[in-house]
């Protein structure tokens, strides 16, 4: 420290040394001036402006820079200005240097978010392109803020920037709807989940069954298994939301040979559905007697809290929306893809459950069958943005659930998909059943390398603090944007448009402020049922 302090010293005395000299020389040009040696111009050089035109005889005037500078060494025109050099360092290291210190500058890379509010440069973000360029270690992203602040118009303005840049968007379960007019705006497909309107088959491999055919026979076994594997999760992970407890593990072997002997059956003629293994199971064929270890007198017994389950799974609350076929089936080509299940949200929280996690499971076998093809060369590879919105709803419906989740989300840096989780509350964590679901729950922001942080209360960033540390000064910032200080109607929250992205606990928080364009403000705008007349 004492070498800098010596060397800042130096620094000073030569440039005061410098501008003496230069002071000097343009005394002298001045004395010149008024000597009229400039062939009648006073002011030392041709051209020399000064102010005040009426002076009188023996006042001091005072002498402006001509137009192209004065004439001397090192002065005059320049056609340019060089570049100073740029160094980096911390601020115990730079503290003594002068005289420019400066903050580092935001990252540049993806979509323009908006200007830094304190630095006012434009700040970029993409998960996908910044775990490119080294600067995160995977693409997940988590948003949480209050109601209202503008997390959707952050994420929809993420979205808007991935199609630009050629990745495909796919909305798992919107939920409200907030992104239906968007994706229809990019050219996208909107698929409409309700009763009376589109229908998923929980068991429909979708696009990874249509891609074995292109496939040598080992490859095609391989995924076979994993369209076996999806299956059965899929159907357990239905079960246990219908049962509101988990499914024993003699329930789980015979569903798993429910769907390989559907599997026998069928041949590919066509995709099994939930009614077909409930037939299979009421059934009773030896195959599966052997598996649940009973025999005709025992099987019933075994196997009849399973039919039950299976059985509300067709008639009870979730029936006519995931007890036939599917109707519509995704784009793998369109820019984006929006699930639309606002109409099933309508009959219950339990239905809507069922709709986000078929949703996404059917969303992530479009990526998975994509990423099989673009490694054979079949189709070209395309990085990918998914969005989960309203995640907690899903996973606080039964026990277990969060381990569906957890393994569908897990390896998507290897498919090349970006997930953008969105929640209110952290909170909603205590609504779980179990102590594992609520660990598990909380390695989903853990595991999130960007956290985007809208306006929140105190009491929320306390519990945002235990999984991503916040200095003082950010916690005071966000906490700042979480409700209004009026009560005048028409006053704009304080926190609408402001968001603080966050990425790792060494690194301080950029903290942007959204602008929207004029055609931003109708395609984000969530709150036109509320101004309907």
């Amino acid at each position: 420290m004492a070498i800098v302090q010596r060397q800042s010293r130096r620094e000073e005395r030569r440039q005061q040394k410098a501008e003496r000299k230069l002071q000097k020389q343009a005394g002298k040009a001045d004395k010149k001036g008024r000597k009229g040696r400039d062939g009648g111009r006073p002011g030392g050089e041709p051209g020399a402006r000064r102010r005040g035109g009426g002076q009188q005889a023996g006042e001091r005037r005072e002498v402006i820079a001509p137009l192209r500078g004065w004439r001397h060494r090192g002065g005059g025109a320049a056609v340019n200005i060089p570049q100073a050099p740029e160094y980096q360092a911390t601020t115990a290291q730079a503290c003594g240097l002068y005289p420019f210190v400066t903050s580092s500058k935001p990252p540049s890379i993806g979509t323009p978010i908006g200007r830094d509010l304190l630095s006012g440069e434009v700040v970029c973000m993409d998960p996908m392109g910044w775990l490119r360029a080294g600067l995160v270690t995977n693409p997940g992203c988590f948003v949480l803020g209050q109601p209202g602040t503008g997390k959707s118009t952050f994420v929809k303005r993420l979205v808007t920037g991935a199609v630009a840049f050629g990745s495909q968007a796919i909305i798992l379960g919107d939920t409200k709807p907030d992104y239906t007019e968007l994706i229809r705006h990019l050219g996208g497909q909107v698929v409409r989940i309700g009763r009376g309107l589109d229908r998923i088959n929980p068991l429909d491999a979708g696009p990874l069954g249509g891609v074995m055919n292109r496939l040598s026979q080992v490859e095609r076994d391989k995924l076979r298994w994993e369209v076996r594997s999806r299956r059965i999760s899929l159907l357990m992970a239905l079960c246990t939301l219908i049962r509101e407890d988990r499914i024993s593990n003699a329930e789980e072997v015979v569903l798993g040979a429910a769907v390989d002997l559907l599997d026998e059956r069928l041949a590919g003629s066509r995709e099994p559905t939930v009614v077909d293994v409930l037939r299979v199971v009421e059934e009773g064929p030896d195959q599966l007697r052997s598996y649940a270890r009973a025999d005709a007198r025992t099987y019933d017994q075994r196997v009849d809290n399973l039919v039950f389950t299976l059985r509300l799974l067709c008639t009870g609350s979730l029936a006519g929306v995931f007890d036939g076929a599917t109707t519509r089936a995704l784009d793998m080509e369109a820019p984006g893809v929006s699930v639309d299940i606002s109409r099933v949200g309508a009959a219950g929280d339990k239905l809507l459950t069922a709709a986000m996690l078929c949703t996404w499971s059917y969303g992530f076998g479009m990526v998975d069958a994509a990423s099989v093809l673009a490694e054979h060369g079949l189709i070209r590879r395309r990085s990918y943005i998914g969005v989960m919105d309203e995640l907690w709803r899903a996973l606080r419906g039964a026990p277990g659930l969060v381990d569906f989740a957890d393994s569908l989300t897990r390896l998507n840096r290897s498919k090349g998909m970006a997930s953008v989780m969105v929640t209110h509350s952290l909170s909603d964590l205590e609504a779980l059943s179990t102590e594992e679901d609520r660990a598990k729950a909380r390695g989903f922001v853990d595991r999130s390398a960007i956290t985007v942080l809208a306006g929140l209360p105190p009491r929320e960033l306390a519990w945002v603090n235990r999984i991503t540390p916040l200095t003082g000064p950010e916690q005071g910032l966000v906490s700042s944007w979480s409700s209004p200080d009026s009560w005048q109607p028409g006053a704009r929250h304080p926190g609408r448009g402001k968001y603080l992205i966050k990425t790792g606990a060494e690194r301080l928080g950029i903290p942007v402020q959204m602008s929207l364009t004029r055609d931003e403000t109708v395609l984000y705008d969530t709150d036109q049922a509320i101004r309907r007349d």
